[in-house]
């Protein structure tokens, strides 16, 4: 062994044993992979890359914020033999992302071939709902204004698919439908202003429109007054007909659409109330979670 791989060698260690005594996270990392020290403290500065990432995932509150290098992911070693592996392993934002995506595209794909002749008629709490949808579908034309639903009801009983079904029924006669998750228009138009004009326009004077899930939103009074109450306020001046979904009823509702308990505020929540009730019949449907 010549005198510059002992003096590499002897500086390898120093450096592991500086990173082992001044670095907590650097310690945990050692000990979770069960490195053996001479295979370890050749990647002593690796190891630290890792204990940086770890470190900046702590606190760390959304994908949005993240530090790392490669965003979402941490660069995470692996022991292998005598030798250390690195790879980018998801963080948990990353995954519970790739969860909610596929769930998104499952359900958007089950609501696109939702049918009346798929529902189940078997649980007698979706009755009434299913009888009214029916009829409402029996007798809708574009010649006449019609009142939508509001329906509410507890979480994966259905509300969506319901309607979905009758829209996917009344597109075969060239109505023009349209569905938008709530919380999902809000972060669109906020990620793609110049669409924003066409977008609004478009859910104003669209024959059908489902705003699902309204209530699962954070309110501000940008989404409320300018997003929410501009389409429902030219949705009742056209006379289209519009539904919605939530979790909560025209009370809870009322309550989340308040930001504050100022006069003014109460108000403005108790409008949008009002355009909601001009524009839909009130229905609660309790039921089985059919998403279990």
């Amino acid at each position: 062994m010549t005198i510059n791989s002992e003096v590499n060698k002897e500086e390898l260690k120093n450096n592991y044993n500086e990173a082992l005594k001044n670095n907590t996270t650097f310690r945990k990392i050692v000990k979770t992979i069960n490195a053996k020290p001479e295979v370890a403290m050749k990647y002593t500065s690796s190891l630290e890359e890792t204990a940086i990432e770890l470190t900046n995932c702590q606190d760390c509150p959304g994908l949005i914020y993240c530090k790392n290098r490669l965003e979402g992911h941490i660069f995470y070693p692996n022991v292998k033999k005598e030798q250390i592996i690195f790879s980018y392993v998801p963080c948990h934002f990353t995954k519970e992302q790739k969860k909610a995506i596929e769930e998104k595209n499952n359900r958007e794909k089950d609501l696109l071939n939702a049918t009346f002749k798929d529902v189940d008629i078997t649980d007698k709490k979706r009755v009434k709902v299913i009888k009214w949808l029916k009829e409402f579908c029996d007798n809708y034309n574009k010649a006449g204004y019609f009142k939508g639903l509001y329906l509410h009801g507890n979480f994966g009983c259905g509300k969506t698919y319901l309607i979905s079904a009758l829209f996917n029924e009344l597109s075969k006669k060239r109505i023009n439908t349209e569905i938008v998750y709530y919380p999902e228009l809000l972060r669109e138009i906020k990620s793609d202003f110049d669409t924003y004009g066409d977008r609004i326009n478009y859910l104003e004077d669209v024959d059908l429109l489902l705003i699902d899930d309204i209530g699962a939103e954070k309110v501000t009074e940008w989404s409320r007054d300018e997003i929410l109450g501009t389409i429902l306020q030219k949705r009742m001046n056209n006379y289209k007909t519009t539904f919605f979904t939530s979790n909560l009823n025209m009370e809870e509702l009322e309550r989340h659409l308040r930001i504050n308990s100022y006069s003014d505020d109460e108000i403005k929540a108790r409008r949008i109330i009002e355009r909601i009730k001009q524009l839909t019949v009130d229905m609660e449907m309790i039921s089985e979670n059919k998403r279990k």
